[in-house]
């Protein structure tokens, strides 16, 4: 289901902002810092929960406002609407769906998938495995309703027997106890995990070959530990590493995506271009993926999609948005660098940001 009202308050150098997106392909155009990334920030906020530009949500908000309020609704029969507010004088959030208070940024993130290609998305490549196991367990969590549970009884073993590891006398039967948990949800969730790198593998593969040709490229899952041995005994066997580090070196908390050109890391081999286009095979293919399994919309987010790629490579990546039923936001600074690329009945609004007013643009002809 797409956003067909958006209402923005209180958000960084933007006045309040009512607009009506189109169901498909949204471009933004307007100088750097007239408000375009402010806008695609408000809608991470909105479906996340978080910014992409600051870990301080308070940040967001406005030098003389109060709080930051976001709105959305989403179509359907009824019309889903969802709202967030952040005030400044305090640390958490309020979020509501149909009108109702939740708890939980996960049952928020539920109604509205959505995926970031911005510039720190060269973080799935270049950056540490920590961004690669956000992006594979945003895969799962789509795929499996009991993913969060999983995954928070192993946060929840983890702190325990890292707790107890960083004491000066061990209690060994509660720490045998907390590896026996920890081994225990770590085989769920790398269950989990193996099964939607099967089901991704494919799809990523497609999607990255209508983009960019490059054979040679791999992308693997290694689950945190030795693939031949049980994580209990692998757990019991290290304590005393482990006791001498203070924290568990092996499990799913190291679990990553190993991008390889033949031998060699990716982001060694490749250019700028070349990883702009394969992290975007990446999120699109979470789209697609998610796509097929319940016909659930994933919204994307595109922040300058020309920085870094030629005109062929900015048509191709477009025409793959065109094919996926998804709503998009993207943005630019000229609109030459992103018209031209769509069919004629493709549903493209057009919008221009001046000093943070956000103004309807006419259709181009």
């Amino acid at each position: 289901m797409p956003l067909d009202h958006l209402h923005f308050q209180g958000l960084r150098n933007l006045p309040a902002v009512t607009w009506q997106p189109g169901a498909h392909v949204n471009l933004i155009f307007g100088d750097n810092g007239s408000g375009k990334t402010s806008l695609l920030e408000g809608l991470h906020i909105l479906g996340m929960g978080r910014s992409f530009r600051t870990r301080q949500l308070k940040h967001a908000i406005t030098h003389d406002q109060d709080a930051l309020t976001l709105f959305g609704r989403l179509t359907g029969d009824p019309a889903l609407p969802l709202g967030v507010e952040r005030r400044r004088d305090s640390d958490g959030l309020n979020v509501r769906v149909a009108g109702e208070k939740i708890d939980r940024i996960a049952e928020l993130a539920r109604h509205l998938p959505m995926q970031l290609i911005n510039p720190d998305a060269f973080r799935l490549i270049e950056g540490a495995p920590a961004a690669r196991r956000e992006f594979l367990d945003w895969g799962v969590f789509y795929v499996y309703p009991d993913f969060f549970d999983v995954w928070r009884r192993v946060r929840r073993s983890l702190k325990h027997r890292n707790a107890l590891l960083r004491h000066d006398r061990i209690d060994e039967q509660s720490l045998a106890l907390w590896s026996r948990e920890l081994a225990r949800w770590s085989d769920r969730l790398d269950a989990m995990r193996n099964d939607w790198m099967a089901r991704f593998s494919g799809v990523f593969s497609a999607t990255l070959a209508e983009l960019i040709d490059l054979p040679d490229l791999s992308l693997r899952y290694y689950r945190g530990w030795d693939k031949n041995r049980p994580l209990e005994e692998i757990l019991l066997e290290g304590v005393a590493t482990d006791r001498q580090m203070k924290f568990t070196q092996q499990g799913p908390q190291r679990a990553d995506l190993r991008l390889r050109m033949g031998r060699y890391p990716a982001a060694e081999v490749l250019s700028r271009g070349q990883q702009k286009l394969v992290v975007s095979a990446m999120k699109l293919a979470q789209g697609r993926l998610l796509e097929q399994k319940d016909r659930h919309r994933c919204l994307y987010l595109i922040d300058d999609l020309a920085a870094e790629l030629d005109e062929q490579h900015r048509r191709a990546f477009c025409r793959l948005l065109e094919q996926m039923n998804c709503q998009t936001f993207l943005t630019g600074i000229e609109p030459a660098s992103l018209e031209g690329h769509w069919h004629v009945d493709t549903d493209v609004k057009r919008f221009h940001v001046k000093q943070g007013r956000l103004a309807n643009m006419p259709t181009a002809r």
